[in-house]
């Protein structure tokens, strides 16, 4: 039992069928519970005590016996309480055993099972009673109290009905219904779960998508300010370089704008995010006075991947604040995608000023991990070494193939 199914709680909206009568209100509550249980047993009865009263009543009158007319019906109510209550009252049993689905489905089904059987036993012994009761008062007015023995065809057509009549009055009566409405409920219950599973996950979606936003709108002012502020310095050194740059960083932002806002990257892949950063570093090659050469590659199958977006150019542009431009002369930046078996590879790397203090816990690689664990969990890394030649960083990202970006 799912531990918010309890028992004793109305049911769900979209689990309830009926409940709204004063009569069948008990039907609020999971079939089998406590709640459902008393409910149905109180309507039960109080029907079958107005039955008893009246086969009570019709019995005194017929052998002129007031006592012989309250004892039949106490009888009567007693055992007709029984054959309603018993089935239902062992599968509630079952059912607060707190037991797997699956086991107590078939507990569920013995137990009402059980209760008709016993039921049978309780009518036959409560009809024999009756019987016994009846028998003077019936002799003494010169009636038989029982019938003749009827032929042998007879008495099979009349035992088949009887079979027929036991199984229609004890499987509806002593529980066959409410049998047929737990697995009913328990099927809408299974429909209410999903739902509520799928709306968490639409939900956790949804929370993660504006996360996401938020993440990427951190990384493109980020971007863009340490750009404008490149270009400011240069209006003093060399007015005509800046302006060359700033027509370098027009031609950029009309360029890559566009694929920034697309759909917040739901349909991202790893060419276009190799173009914005192809457009970038010749902007930064513009400005820097042509002292930076790059290189951009990677094949048209791996270019069609998913990725996320604004990811790759954090990286990009870290190499060149922290590793082109500390160190004079030129510099050098390659930006490499290869796909490694199961797993995507993008490569920055940078012959510049290498790794110092401070250089992996900045604000662009801090969104980057975040972005990579909101949407593949531990499945992606991003990871910030020397390079084998000890000369640069290179920033490395590895991601699953087949993952959404």
């Amino acid at each position: 039992m799912p531990p918010d199914y309890r028992l004793t709680q109305p049911l769900p909206a979209d689990v309830l069928v009926g409940g709204t009568s004063v009569l069948s209100r008990y039907r609020r509550y999971p079939v089998f519970g406590r709640r459902w249980l008393m409910g149905r047993s109180l309507l039960f009865c109080t029907i079958i005590a107005v039955v008893a009263g009246f086969i009570g009543a019709g019995t005194g009158i017929a052998v002129h016996d007031a006592g012989i007319a309250l004892k039949v019906a106490a009888t009567q109510f007693v055992a007709f309480s029984l054959m309603a209550t018993l089935g239902p009252a062992l599968a509630t049993a079952v059912r607060h055993r707190g037991w797997p689905v699956s086991r107590e489905r078939k507990a569920v089904v013995v137990a009402v099972l059980a209760g008709m059987i016993l039921s049978f036993f309780i009518d036959r012994m409560a009809s024999a009673y009756i019987q016994q009761l009846v028998a003077p008062g019936l002799a003494a007015m010169g009636l038989k109290p029982t019938m003749p023995t009827p032929a042998p065809l007879i008495q099979a057509i009349g035992l088949a009905l009887n079979l027929a009549g036991l199984v229609v009055v004890y499987g509806l009566f002593g529980g066959g219904l409410a049998l047929r409405a737990y697995f009913s409920e328990r099927q809408r219950w299974d429909h209410h779960q999903h739902a509520l599973a799928l709306g968490a996950l639409e939900s956790r979606v949804h929370e993660a998508d504006l996360r996401l936003g938020v993440l990427q709108a951190q990384v493109e002012p980020h971007f863009l300010f340490n750009t404008l502020a490149s270009v400011r310095a240069l209006v003093r050194q060399d007015p005509a370089q800046a302006e060359a740059t700033l027509d370098a960083l027009v031609d950029f932002l009309r360029a890559t704008i566009p694929k920034f806002r697309d759909d917040r990257g739901l349909h991202a892949t790893l060419g276009q995010q190799m173009d914005i950063c192809a457009s970038y570093l010749a902007l930064m090659q513009v400005r820097m006075g042509g002292r930076l050469a790059y290189t951009v590659q990677a094949d048209d199958a791996v270019r069609a991947l998913p990725f996320p977006p604004s990811l790759l150019i954090t990286l990009v542009e870290n190499a060149i604040k922290h590793g082109i431009e500390p160190r004079p002369g030129p510099g050098r930046i390659d930006v490499v995608a290869t796909q490694d078996g199961g797993r995507l590879r993008v490569r920055v790397s940078d012959d510049g000023a290498g790794l110092h203090p401070g250089l992996s816990t900045g604000v662009g690689l801090a969104n980057v991990r975040e972005q990579l664990a909101a949407r593949y969990g531990t499945q992606a890394t991003c990871s910030l070494a020397a390079r084998a030649d000890g000369r640069g960083v290179c920033a490395e990202i590895q991601l699953p193939l087949g993952s959404p970006a």
